[in-house]
């Protein structure tokens, strides 16, 4: 038995272009420039505080930063309603999971930098939360590369870490999985590139999601 646990942004649906154009208009608001969207890639998979402040150069999430992600939030679901904001399924991720749930062997969750009701919005939107049983996400864990979201997957589903796989884009994924002494493999389609993915202690990084079925039954 095998406990699968997915990254969102970046690993199931390409987000990018949403999450950088909120970051963008709760900078502006702030009265800072438009961040770059390598700056905003380079902080997917973090907790939304954390990623706010890392941005601004600040070591620790200050009031501020506070104020800004409660504006990001606020303003999310309106933007994310405009043409051309919303979250598609990267290529491929759809027949990969139709896969993944057809084994018996295999148990699937999520674990997200994103809120609860945002991976709640992507599980409906793209029929998945009836293949994921265990999730967890920035209200519930503290942000990668702590272990924690991977450690309380596998107490809920009775799992070990040695016996789980995080499949994530981020180096913050990687860290995470080692972290808690899961398998990490990088997905190659996401928002970081191959050499920080394996520099991130990545045990694979795969270059299409048909790769992902084949690899795990042969681990």
């Amino acid at each position: 038995m095998k406990l699968v646990l997915f990254d969102c942004d970046g690993t199931l649906v390409d987000s990018v272009k949403l999450i950088h154009e909120v970051m963008a208009r709760t900078f502006v608001h702030f009265g800072y420039d438009r961040p770059t969207i390598e700056q905003t890639k380079a902080i997917i998979g973090l907790t939304l505080d954390i990623a706010i402040a890392r941005m601004q150069g600040k070591p620790h999430v200050d009031d501020e930063a506070t104020a800004m992600t409660a504006h990001y939030k606020a303003i999310f679901a309106e933007t994310r309603a405009e043409e051309g904001l919303q979250e598609p399924l990267f290529d491929g991720i759809s027949e990969m999971i139709a896969a993944l749930a057809a084994r018996e062997e295999i148990l699937m969750g999520a674990v997200t930098g994103k809120s609860r009701r945002g991976l709640n919005l992507i599980m409906d939107t793209h029929g998945f939360r009836k293949h994921f049983i265990v999730s967890r996400t920035a209200d519930d864990c503290p942000s990668k590369p702590h272990p924690g979201m991977v450690t309380e997957c596998c107490d809920e589903t009775g799992m070990v870490p040695a016996d789980t796989i995080v499949i994530g884009d981020a180096i913050y994924d990687m860290q995470m999985a080692k972290a808690a002494g899961a398998t990490a493999i990088g997905v190659a389609w996401g928002y970081a590139s191959e050499p920080e993915l394996w520099a991130a202690g990545a045990d694979a990084v795969v270059a299409h999601p048909r790769e992902i079925p084949g690899y795990i039954k042969a681990n």
